[in-house]
Order: structure tokens, then sequence, then C-alpha cells
């Protein structure tokens, strides 16, 4: 008995994503991620090294050139580690966000040979990226016993702000990778997205400054960037710089959610053009 063709036909319009597809390519998920990790240091010297060294080497720039000469207000702790509780997120999204944003033009071979869940490829950098993460992280308490800075209740809440985090790169990446197909421009636009993203972020310098110079319209306008609440909950939970900013987590959390959604369904009415025009 002869068993019935399966017809893959592409989706038109506004569509909903179909995870329960999604579930079935778990295993190809898994081996992306897997060949992400092992590509990224291979053949270097360092290998996981550079996890350390690239937030170590910005913490030193940034404490020279902002802490000692700039003197920038860091909320009544050491700008070293200030800046470096700020650096292992903000890293961690930029670099999440630049390889998802690249991740269709990167796989073209894959993406006009066979079919799978594209929206796979934007994701897979999402948490590929989460081994630099938690690498650079262990290097957060080093500091804390240096300059002997006690952990608090709230260090318990970073769960919380990690998933906002990968949230808030996932939905900027979903979005980034269905343009980047169309419009090549992208690809060279992303460095300076990321620069135009940290300098905007309380990276540097401490987000009180808005709330002190624009008040609290300022604050809600400054907490719709995701980061804002990501970065400000790192500092308040790891070094007490302050009460948890949940006003800016809430905002934040509602901006990410809206991000991701809309990037979903934007990714889905471009799917079916991908392998056209890539």
């Amino acid at each position: 008995m002869k068993s019935e063709p399966i017809v893959i036909e592409p989706v038109s319009g506004w569509q909903m994503i179909n995870w329960r597809e999604l579930r079935e390519y778990r295993d190809l998920f898994r081996f992306l991620i897997d060949r992400d990790i092992k590509v990224l240091y291979k053949q270097t010297v360092l290998g996981f090294g550079w996890a350390i060294l690239r937030p170590v080497l910005s913490m030193v720039i940034f404490t020279i050139i902002f802490g000692n000469l700039a003197q920038v207000d860091s909320d009544g702790v050491p700008y070293a580690i200030f800046s470096y509780v700020a650096l292992v997120p903000w890293l961690y999204f930029s670099s999440a966000l630049s390889a998802s944003a690249l991740s269709l033009v990167n796989n073209t071979d894959m993406l006009t040979k066979i079919y799978f869940p594209r929206l796979v490829f934007p994701m897979t950098s999402v948490f590929s990226k989460l081994v630099d993460f938690f690498i650079s992280f262990v290097i957060v308490f080093l500091l804390m016993a240096w300059y002997r800075i006690a952990p608090t209740g709230r260090i318990l809440l970073i769960p919380l702000l990690i998933m906002m985090m990968m949230l808030t790169a996932a939905g900027m990446g979903v979005w980034f990778a269905a343009m980047s197909v169309k419009y090549r421009d992208v690809k060279h636009a992303m460095p300076f997205v990321t620069q135009i993203l940290m300098y905007a972020a309380p990276v540097v310098w401490s987000g009180t400054l808005i709330t002190e110079r624009f008040g609290a319209p300022g604050r809600f306008l400054f907490a719709l960037y995701p980061m804002v609440g990501v970065i400000e909950g790192f500092r308040s939970a790891l070094l007490d710089t302050g009460p948890m900013p949940w006003d800016m987590i809430l905002v934040g959390s509602v901006s990410a959610a809206i991000i991701f959604v809309t990037g979903l369904f934007y990714f889905r009415r471009m799917e079916s053009t991908f392998a056209d025009v890539a």
C-alpha cells in the first residue's frame, strides 16, 4: 500500500508560529547549538578564555576612561565592578543579537536546500551564547570577594533578569534576521546598531541620571528599552546599589514581550520568501 506523499506548502499572510513543528525539530535545534559552541573558539589558543578576556578588558578600558578620567558616578561602588556587572548581560545581548540577526544569511546553504522551521536559526544563537555568559558571570563573584561586597537576598532574582535578557535578544534578533535576508544593509548596520544600543543602555553610567534629569516620565521612556531594567536589576541584585527597579523591570518586560511576539509574526510572514531571496 502506497503512502500519501507529504506536500510542504509555504504559508502566506500573518500566521502563528507552529510550536508543534518546532518541538519535532528539537534534535536539530540541539545540534545547531552544539555546533555553534564548538565552532566559536575552534583553533584558538585561549578557547573559552575569550569569554572572560572580553569583559575584563572592556572593564579595564571603561574604568580608566569613565571611572578615572571622566569620574562617572558609580552608585557608591568601585567603578570596575560597577561596569563589569553591566558588561556581562550586555555582551551576551550584543553577541546574541548580532549572531541571530545574521543567522539566516550565514546559513544560506541549509536555507535553500532542505526544509525545517527557519526560526531555529535565530533562536540557536540566543541559547548558545549563554555559555559565554555563565563563564564571564563567574568573575562577578571573584570581584565581589575582592571588593568585599556581600551578596544580598536579591541575588535570587537573577534568573528572572536572565530570562528577560534572553527574551529581548530573541525578539530583536528575530526582527533583524527576517529583515537581513531581504535587506543586506542589516549586515553592515549591525556593528553600528549594537554600538548605539550600548551607549543608550546604562553600561558605563548609572541609570539614576535619567531620573535626576528627566523625572518619572523620562524614567518610564528609558525603561522601554528592556536592557535598562536588566542592567539596573543586575546591579541592584549583586551590588546592592539601591532598591530593585521593579518599575523598569515591569515596563521592560512588557516591551520585550511585545518585541518578541511581533517579531515572531513578522518572521512567520516573511518565512516563505527566505529561500527565494537568499
